[in-house]
């Protein structure tokens, strides 16, 4: 019979457990491609750090949905041919010189016309201060109005940057993402092949650990792929007969990074002794992700071989390549010269 101590000690572990079973239901699960449903108005607002002047209870409630920002010059002067009302408007100095021009019925017409199509929000640039006819038409429409100390190409860069990021389709796979000098390396392989073990020996030589176990995985650019950890379990490590370790805490916040490119590919697998495996290097592998296709190698792993120095090895290898060196190629230069 178990006593009431047991049960509230249970009970305090429970959320250990299921990050455990998250982990291990994971390693058998890859899941298909998806679309984020958006992100909240709230979140952006905060990331930014910009100042709300009108809410109306609608920043909580709103889900930015498109990765695109619109300064509605065009759109203050009566053209709304191909106008996205499902965009943040963003405000600086021309378009505030404009409205100064307008008379107050016709800056109230104007914006109307803006606020009337629903747009999310108004963000004004350089702490620009909204008219008494802004705000009135704000309080018709109820359409949140926002601003920023920043400069409008600085606050149109880096949220059309954050919102591609946070919008781009996306998969979780189970793997572990690494990088090591300077290229983010992402080893996959089936469950217990060694890849997390490998990611505490790289950490040890001082290389940075960035997702173990289940890696969220990004496009967002035709070429370019972003992995980063979900942030339950962030800077997390599970290795087996140890359990889960905290790298940060163990090794400090050198040894950690949030998110990084997904440069290079490492498919662990166990060794096979039928296969053929590549031993020159001359012909280049490639995994595609999402529709990216990614530099890789086949990495078979056996006892005794030390793959934390094979997969730094490999990093290097790829750094030579991309400047313009392959010592297999070479090699085969210069026999072939030779036999000539």
């Amino acid at each position: 019979m178990r006593c009431h101590r047991c049960v509230r000690r249970i009970d305090a572990y429970r959320p250990f457990f299921a990050f455990a079973g998250l982990l291990l239901s994971e390693r058998k699960v890859q899941t298909a491609m998806s679309h984020v449903a958006g992100v909240k108005l709230r979140d952006l607002v905060e990331h930014f750090d910009y100042h709300v002047i009108r809410d109306y209870g609608k920043i909580d409630r709103t889900v930015i949905a498109v990765a695109d920002i619109t300064r509605p010059g065009l759109q203050l002067a009566g053209h709304f041919k191909h106008f996205g009302p499902d965009r943040m408007q963003l405000i600086g100095n021309m378009e505030m010189a404009y409205l100064k021009t307008l008379t107050p019925e016709e800056e109230s017409e104007c914006l109307s016309r803006l606020f009337a199509t629903g747009i999310p929000c108004l963000i004004l640039s350089r702490r620009h201060e909204p008219s008494e006819v802004m705000l009135y038409c704000a309080d018709k429409y109820e359409i949140p109005i926002l601003q920023s100390d920043h400069s409008t190409s600085s606050i149109y860069s880096s949220l059309v940057k954050h919102l591609n990021v946070e919008l781009a389709p996306h998969i979780s796979m189970h793997g572990v993402l690494v990088e090591v000098l300077g290229e983010g390396v992402l080893i996959l392989g089936e469950s217990g092949v060694g890849k997390s073990e490998t990611a505490l020996e790289l950490v040890k030589r001082g290389h940075r650990l960035i997702a173990d176990d289940l890696i969220e995985i990004r496009r967002v650019s035709d070429t370019t792929l972003l992995g980063r950890a979900p942030e339950n379990i962030r800077h997390m490590i599970e290795i087996r007969g140890l359990g889960i370790l905290n790298v940060k805490e163990l090794y400090g916040v050198s040894s950690v990074k949030v998110q990084d490119n997904i440069n290079f590919i490492i498919n662990m697998e166990f060794w096979d002794e039928n296969k053929v495996y590549n031993r020159l290097g001359i012909e280049d592998e490639e995994t595609t992700i999402l529709g990216v296709s990614i530099p890789s190698v086949t990495i078979p792993v056996r006892p005794g071989r030390n793959l934390a120095i094979i997969v730094e090895f490999a990093a290097i290898n790829f750094r030579h390549k991309k400047m313009g060196h392959n010592a297999a190629r070479e090699l085969e230069e210069l026999v072939f010269n030779s036999n000539h």
